[in-house]
């Protein structure tokens, strides 16, 4: 009696549970619907949305509309930077100025502003995203040669950056540092997002291309200045190794949408009637320069050319000096903020404008001072007498009534070299390439300098009566900044951004002949120097510093054998390759023991034959359920690795094999070439 009690009563528990699981079957629907209320609302909404992109890829591809956004959001963001950083510059000044008569809370407020913002930038990078650092253009050069660099293109990477190169910026004439190389990045990232956007709406599940990644370096940099074809030109000489034409109109689309919005955005800000130069100049139309001054020109290309190269070797020896002393590397290693602080710190007690920084120009802006230099006042007279009077004695650019030539020598030797080069090492997001532009506009002096020395002596009062300083200026900042970076797109900048283009051609020449002398002897730029320094698997900057290390054989090279499976493979081999192999095509070879070459499997296809095995409880042969592909992209070990790193660019899972005598000796990824790359950079 009690075991049918207890049967009873367990029957109906049962029935009870059922009735709970029916029950609660019946009522989820309702309650997913309670979590996901207004569901008509929604519907027509995801309509209309879809609606709208219908219509919008009636007119062009979504792309396009991703394009013309990333050049306005990188546009927005320049703006939104400069206009913070002039307002924090303008309230340190004001208050250096309420403490007039204070000399020592005047030197307190010059050094520790700039100090303390410095070490606030330093430390944030560091502790939020410590791949924030630098200027973040050789990072982006590697991935667009096609090797991942991890977290360098995360939101919170972008975030840390911009709050951090603002901070650097708001330390003034200090540091002396840029923002194009950072704004290269912050595109950079920002077109990555965009990319997934525009494949997200388009319903696309492929990985990201880097169509949009070569056009985002072309927007930073037009939307820094408004200068869209340079900023094109930039991008194609410096960031990308292989620059495909398909490229071409997506980036000046969007370069052009960046500059028109920069040029707005700056006309608006400044209640300004028109769209003009950045820093407008007005040299005359009539005569620009006369045909015997091209060979002052071209002079100026050469002195900017040897002058970068100077340059570069002092900007490698600290980066290396930092690397291998004790003091230097452990702060950099472990106390970054403390050693931004004492560096700005030194840096601010020379500026200090009671100090030296009365010949510095300390006050001034890197706008400011390209402003000066380029002021569209004449520098010469009618007189002889006044002809040697500058007008830019005027602009202040000594305080103490120094001459004006001995006040721009002295921040040349001071501030333009050996301070520029230690601000380099600092720990924080900045950019290098505009202090350099400004340093080739001051270099240009020493040749007008000259000039003026033959004008006095043999060459005729009439053949410099109309000679422009602001020429030299103008075709100097192009060289020298072009020999520093190996580029020619500085001689356009220059043009795009005073708007004279009667002195396209000496900026052109000076350019190409300070590039000649730069690039001589496999000179690095100081990208390529960059790239060292951080030991990164860039190819073409291993190229110039060591031009051997590409005609190495990739069997010299070449590291442990990959995962292999043989044709008579079982699920147990496959399941050991699938779970030790990550790649998307594993090689297949005849047997273990011969090691002859077949072929390669893809992964998809193995793991359906385990699922296969699993479900129909068989034993079968990998090359009985399987097609293994012969037609794949094989190299030999002889080959060099610039022929490997060329041959895995355009393969079409970007793998290939190694075999010797049709013999498998290894297997080539992405992944493994970046590993061949720095051990390769490691001994250089």
């Amino acid at each position: 009696v009690s075991l049918k009690v207890t049967k009873q009563c367990n029957e109906n528990n049962n029935k009870k549970q059922e009735n709970n699981s029916e029950a609660s079957h019946n009522v989820t629907p309702l309650l997913l619907d309670s979590w996901k209320p207004y569901k008509g609302t929604r519907a027509n909404v995801k309509e209309r949305l879809l609606k709208l992109r219908d219509c919008l890829e009636s007119v062009c591809g979504i792309q396009w509309y991703g394009f013309a956004t990333l050049g306005i959001l990188t546009a927005v963001l320049s703006f939104l930077m400069d206009f913070s950083v002039a307002k924090l510059l303008q309230a340190h000044l004001w208050l250096y100025g309420k403490l007039e008569g204070h000399i020592l809370l005047q030197f307190l407020c010059w050094t520790l502003y700039p100090a303390c913002i410095c070490a606030f930038a330093s430390s944030f990078s560091h502790n939020i995203c410590p791949f924030s650092t630098g200027s973040g253009v050789p990072e982006v050069r590697t991935m667009l040669s096609g090797i991942e660099v991890p977290h360098y293109l995360s939101l919170t990477n972008m975030f840390t950056k911009f709050l951090g190169l603002t901070c650097t910026l708001a330390a003034g004439s200090t540091v002396f540092l840029g923002k194009v190389g950072p704004f290269v990045h912050l595109s950079t990232m920002l077109g990555a997002y965009l990319d997934r956007l525009c494949r997200l709406i388009q319903g696309k599940k492929k990985d990201a291309g880097t169509e949009m990644m070569v056009v985002a370096a072309a927007v930073g940099v037009a939307s820094c200045f408004g200068a869209p074809v340079s900023g094109v030109l930039f991008s194609v000489e410096v960031m990308s190794s292989h620059f495909a034409l398909r490229h071409y109109c997506p980036c000046f689309f969007s370069a052009a949408c960046g500059g028109l919005t920069f040029h707005l955005l700056s006309a608006w800000s400044r209640d300004g009637e028109t769209l003009q130069a950045l820093f407008k100049t007005n040299f005359p139309t009539a005569t620009p320069f006369f045909p015997l001054e091209i060979l002052l020109f071209a002079l100026l290309g050469l002195l900017c050319g040897a002058g970068s190269r100077f340059y570069l070797f002092c900007h490698r020896w600290i980066l290396k000096f930092t690397k291998t002393n004790r003091v230097f590397l452990t702060m950099l290693t472990t106390e970054k903020g403390l050693y931004s602080g004492l560096v700005v710190f030194f840096l601010a007690l020379l500026t200090f404008p009671h100090s030296a920084g009365q010949y510095l120009a300390s006050k001034w802006t890197t706008k400011q001072l390209l402003t000066s230099l380029l002021d569209s006042r004449q520098w010469s007279s009618q007189s002889h007498n006044a002809s040697v009077r500058l007008e830019l004695d005027s602009l202040e650019w000594s305080s103490s009534g120094a001459p004006i030539f001995l006040s721009l020598a002295f921040f040349l030797l001071m501030k333009e070299m050996w301070m520029l080069v230690l601000a380099c090492t600092l720990p924080l997001p900045a950019g290098y390439f505009m202090p350099v532009f400004v340093y080739g506009l001051k270099k240009a002096l020493e040749i007008k300098k000259g000039s003026l020395i033959v004008k006095w002596s043999y060459w005729p009062m009439s053949f410099f009566a109309k000679v422009l300083p602001k020429s030299y200026f103008l075709v100097g900042a192009a060289a020298f900044s072009g020999a520093v970076t190996h580029t020619l797109s500085p001689a356009l900048l220059a043009v795009e951004l005073t708007g004279q283009v009667t002195h396209a051609v000496p900026a052109l020449l000076s350019t190409l002949l300070a590039n000649a002398l730069a690039r001589s002897r496999n000179g690095l730029s100081f990208y390529d120097g960059l790239s060292i320094s951080k030991k990164l698997p860039h190819l073409p900057s291993l190229k110039k510093a060591c031009p051997q290390l590409p005609s190495t054989p990739l069997g010299q090279v070449m590291g442990v054998k990959s995962v292999q499976l043989q044709k008579a493979a079982g699920p147990a081999e496959v399941q050991s390759a699938v779970s030790n192999s990550s790649e998307a095509q594993i090689p297949v070879v005849d047997s273990h023991e011969s090691q002859v070459f077949l072929g390669c499997v893809l992964r998809s296809e193995l793991l359906l034959f385990l699922h296969r095995c699993q479900t129909q409880r068989i034993e079968g042969r990998l090359d009985e359920v399987c097609s293994i592909r012969p037609n794949s992209v094989v190299v030999s070990p002889h080959n060099t690795v610039q022929e490997a790193y060329n041959m895995l660019s355009v393969a079409p899972a970007q793998t290939i094999f190694v075999a010797d005598r049709g013999k498998l000796v290894g297997q080539i990824t992405w992944s493994e070439m970046k590993q061949i790359l720095v051990g390769l950079a490691k001994d250089i």
